[in-house]
C-alpha cells in the first residue's frame, strides 16, 4: 500500500483525526515542501540585514548597502513559496526563480542569510521544479490491468471486437440518425 492507495477517511474518526487527513490530502495535491523551504528561507534573508544582535553587552548591527535587495529577495521567496501552494501549475516558475533569488542572495544579503537561506532556497526551489501531481487513472483502466500473460494476450481482441460492433451499430442506425 502506498500513500496515494490509502483510504482518505477512516469509518469512525474525532474531529482531529479528520482534520489533520484533510490537511494531508490537501497537502498531497501540492508542492507543499518545496513551498515551504522557500518560505523559510526568505526569513533569514529578511531578517538578518535588520537584525541588531546583542552578544553580551555588545549589540551588533548588520547594518549594510543590501538592505532593501534583501527584503526585495526576502518577500519575493516568501511570495513565490505561497503562489506554489494555492497555484501548483505554476511550480516549474516558483521553483526556477526561488534557486535564482536564493542565488542572488549570496552576494546581496550577507551570504543568503549566512547560508541558511541559500541552502533553504535551493533545496526548496529544486523541490518545486522537480514536484509533479500523481495521474489520475480512470477506474475502467484499473480494472483492466492484469498481472496474468494469458489474459493480458486476449484483451487487445476484446477491445477490437467492442469496436466493431459499436462501428457495426452506427452503420445501422443511418447517417441521419443519433442514438
Amino acid at each position: 500500500m502506498s500513500s496515494a492507495t490509502v483510504h482518505a477517511w477512516p469509518e469512525q474518526a474525532g474531529a482531529f483525526t479528520r482534520l489533520r487527513l484533510k490537511f494531508r490530502s490537501w497537502r498531497r495535491t501540492r508542492p507543499f515542501w518545496g513551498g515551504l523551504l522557500a518560505m523559510i528561507a526568505g526569513l533569514p534573508i529578511l531578517y538578518f540585514p535588520y537584525a541588531h544582535l546583542s552578544i553580551g553587552g555588545l549589540t551588533v548591527a548588520m547594518a549594510t548597502t543590501g538592505g532593501a535587495g534583501s527584503l526585495v529577495i526576502g518577500l519575493l521567496l516568501i511570495a513565490l513559496g505561497l503562489t506554489s501552494w494555492f497555484q501548483p501549475l505554476v511550480r516549474i516558475f516558483c521553483g526556477v526563480a526561488t534557486s535564482v533569488l536564493a542565488l542572488i542572495s549570496i552576494p546581496v544579503s550577507n551570504l543568503g542569510g549566512f547560508g541558511a537561506g541559500l541552502i533553504a532556497g535551493l533545496l526548496g526551489g529544486g523541490l518545486l521544479v522537480s514536484w509533479a501531481p500523481l495521474k489520475v487513472q480512470p477506474e475502467g483502466l484499473a480494472e483492466s490491468v492484469t498481472d496474468e500473460p494469458e489474459q493480458a494476450a486476449e484483451e487487445p481482441a476484446v477491445i477490437e471486437h467492442a469496436v466493431a460492433e459499436h462501428a457495426a451499430a452506427e452503420e445501422a442506425a443511418g447517417p441521419g440518425e443519433q442514438r
